[in-house]
């Protein structure tokens, strides 16, 4: 059914809607041989103002029919495959618009998985997006999509870090990397995200696939970050019909690692092997294990996955509010799930009430899964009474990268669907506790950068100075921590404006930065005060070292600015503490720090 060019925009997708819209299809290339082992299905609307999917998905978004035309365009996939005899060996791609993900029941993705033609071979691409919106759905629903003979293709990796936090909870087939890693400039996020791929597909025989692939160049690019399949105009465009001028073969997937056990009673804990030594210890211990784990998570980053268990909601108290604020603004995707917890705890942090049937009710579970560092906490209540702290557990800290793997999916496999507008609140759950006054007045903070001078924020300078902390507790160098405070910055807002403020602590910001070693670490405190971490101090001559640094830092920020035309010279407060000899917690350092501040006179 074709649509006439002047249908108006709502028209066209009626029209589309009603049986218009079709499938182009895009080969896919063994790099080796050369073959078409594959074709991608590419929706297209009717002649008209709709026939790009750009405007065709931006059609049916404005009018709240995403998901009819997501399941439109498979229908047309499905049907435009076996017309053109896209058949076994062949192997048709098919997307899931991410958005549909969000919403649509998974169940009708199952629906149409179950009518698809038997002489389909299908993989079936995903987003990180679709996962972090919805864990628990998709990871069940992918598992029964793979029954069914289906593959699993993990899409757009490297647009976004997550997509690397991702994979191994997902287990693609083939992973499909982003464009602009082939037509980019190599640099540093390509490395990471090559590392990460390369380690994943060692690891499960996944296969990986270069899209965007348009000259001899994308082409020699695409072989040096490990791809062994390619898609692009350099091999063909999407047409109707296969590509005839390439010879045909098959792609082989690696073979799917079945699912293990019931999700109605798996448990984290229950993923350890058999044998596994298990000890005694008391809940003060475990507190520390985990930060422990929580500051790994922040050293690795936004590739890293954190999912922690709290038993009840009480437990997740203002201090663990303050560490997980620091983890959703430094890590890729943080989950905590607990009898009463709410759906969103924190900005930034997922989240699910318990059963209290639920066998994780009943556990101490913290997993912290990145591309190449793996660990996991898993404890279970052993039900002794008396002092909160002294409650005991028996547990296990694995670095067993499966093991790690599985007890983060059971946890992932807990937490709620994200909230939409089209999804009514959940019921609230009364927490018993009363949050801190100047909650929702922490949301700047909670995103992790000063959105004046763009260094990092209050919590995540004290997340990341706690990670030096305890690099330095465990080494032979001394770690420095300076404090820096600007005074006079209120009479400069008043003579010439807060925006004149906020420039010329920006401009301190930068002379900052400028006397720092690449390795060294600046962030904010306050609008006034920044704090410095200086690493790998000899034992020897640290002192000296420390006070020589704070003097020249001081000294940059003391010179005279230029504020509307004029200069302005700012009184500064500098002060130095040594970890471990003056502290070895951030709090400790920094007020030992505050406490030998002095005045630097001009």
């Amino acid at each position: 059914m074709l649509s006439d060019p002047s249908d108006s925009p709502a028209e066209a997708l009626d029209r589309a809607l009603g049986g218009a819209v079709h499938s182009v299809f895009q080969p896919i290339v063994d790099l080796d041989s050369g073959a078409v082992v594959a074709y991608e299905a590419l929706a297209r609307g009717p002649v008209g103002p709709l026939e790009r999917p750009d405007a065709l998905f931006a059609a049916a978004r404005a009018a709240g029919k995403l998901p009819e035309l997501d399941e439109a365009c498979r229908a047309a996939a499905f049907r435009g495959a076996v017309e053109h005899g896209l058949l076994a060996p062949t192997t048709v791609f098919v997307n899931v618009e991410p958005e549909v993900l969000d919403i649509a029941p998974l169940a009708d993705l199952l629906a149409i998985a179950g009518t698809a033609p038997r002489e389909l071979r299908v993989v079936l691409e995903v987003t990180e997006r679709a996962l972090a919106a919805r864990p628990a759905e998709l990871m069940r629903t992918v598992e029964r999509v793979r029954r069914l003979g289906w593959g699993i293709a993990l899409d757009d990796v490297g647009a976004d870090p997550m997509s690397l936090s991702f994979m191994p909870l997902l287990r693609p087939d083939v992973v499909k990397l982003d464009l602009r890693l082939v037509q980019g400039r190599p640099g540093a996020e390509a490395a990471q995200v090559m590392n990460a791929v390369n380690a994943y597909a060692e690891s499960t025989g996944a296969l990986v696939l270069a899209e965007g692939i348009e000259t001899e160049a994308h082409l020699a690019t695409a072989r040096a970050l490990g791809a062994t399949l390619g898609q692009g105009w350099h091999f063909g465009r999407p047409a109707a019909g296969p590509a005839l001028d390439r010879a045909g073969g098959e792609l082989r997937l690696p073979v799917a690692e079945p699912a293990r056990g019931d999700r109605a009673t798996a448990s984290p804990f229950g993923c350890l092997p058999p044998g596994t030594p298990l000890r005694r210890a008391p809940k003060s211990l475990l507190v520390e294990l985990s930060k422990q784990l929580e500051r790994e998570a922040v050293r690795v980053g936004e590739t890293c996955v954190v999912a922690a268990t709290f038993q009840e909601a009480r437990h997740f108290t203002t201090a663990t509010e303050r560490r997980y604020a620091g983890l959703a603004a430094a890590t890729g995707f943080v989950c905590a799930v607990g009898e009463g917890l709410d759906e969103e705890p924190l900005p930034g942090i997922r989240g699910a009430t318990l059963d209290p049937a639920d066998p994780v009710r009943g556990e101490w579970d913290l997993a912290v899964l990145g591309p190449h560092f793996s660990a996991a906490l898993l404890a279970r209540d052993l039900g002794s009474t008396g002092p909160d702290l002294e409650r005991e557990f028996e547990y296990a800290l694995t670095y067993e990268r499966t093991t790690v793997i599985r007890a983060t999916r059971e946890l992932l496999s807990r937490v709620a669907p994200r909230r939409t507008d089209a999804t009514p609140p959940l019921p609230a759950v009364p927490r018993p506790r009363t949050p801190e006054p100047d909650h929702s007045g922490r949301l700047v903070e909670l995103a992790g950068t000063d959105p004046t001078t763009g260094l990092p924020g209050r919590l995540r300078t004290q997340e990341l100075l706690e990670v030096a902390a305890w690099n330095a507790r465990g080494g032979r160098d001394l770690l420095a921590v300076v404090t820096l405070g600007l005074d006079g910055l209120d009479s400069v807002a008043h003579r010439f404006g807060h925006a004149a403020a906020d420039d010329l602590v920006r401009s301190a910001a930068t002379r900052l930065r400028g006397r720092l070693r690449h390795d060294d670490l600046v962030g904010t405190l306050d609008a006034a005060r920044f704090a410095v971490a200086i690493s790998g101090l000899a034992p020897d001559d640290a002192p000296q070292e420390a006070a020589r640094i704070a003097a020249g830092l001081a000294d940059a920020v003391s010179s005279a600015f230029v504020v509307a035309g004029r200069p302005v010279v700012l009184g500064v407060r500098v002060g130095t503490a040594l970890c471990p000899g003056d502290g070895d917690d951030v709090l400790g350092l920094l007020a030992a720090a505050e406490a030998s501040s002095t005045a630097l006179l001009r």
